[in-house]
């Protein structure tokens, strides 16, 4: 959660890519935001797409955060909740349990939101776990470093 945003999600598909973050320098504290920015796509003139916030954190256990206020349709969804866990499982070795609600208003997308979550989000969140653990396999530092992210 405090590694570089644009690292991890790579984009896919319809998702686009995230490009960077501003208004962060708090980030990681828990009430904390930042807005999150994206490259252009079919789904998405790209620029600033949603906001961030830190709803809870204990440190080295536990992270639950928020991704709100869409800059465009995102099929009924309003906002998206995560909830991120580690549990040590050797030396060297941490297991990640990531889960995530996505929460939609009405019941007319209903079955667009249920085939968007278990099928495309499903297999989005697998490329962003995998791209975590690229990150921690080439022994990068998971430090957000503001001197090297883009600000407007």
């Amino acid at each position: 959660m405090l590694s570089d945003v644009a690292k991890v999600h790579t984009g896919y598909g319809l998702m686009p890519r995230i490009t960077h973050a501003t208004h962060d320098a708090d980030w990681g504290k828990p009430g904390s935001t930042k807005k999150v920015y994206a490259a252009a796509s079919i789904t998405q003139r790209g620029g600033f797409i949603s906001m961030d916030k830190v709803i809870e954190r204990i440190e080295n256990k536990y992270w639950k955060i928020e991704v709100y206020d869409f800059q465009s349709w995102m099929l009924g969804f309003h906002k998206f909740t995560g909830e991120w866990v580690t549990q040590p499982i050797e030396k060297e070795r941490t297991k990640i349990i990531y889960t995530y609600t996505l929460h939609a208003n009405g019941i007319w997308f209903y079955p667009l939101n249920w085939l968007f979550a278990h099928v495309f989000w499903k297999k989005y969140m697998r490329r962003v776990l995998s791209n975590v653990r690229n990150i921690a396999c080439g022994n990068e530092a998971f430090l957000y470093d503001q001197s090297q992210m883009f600000h407007l």
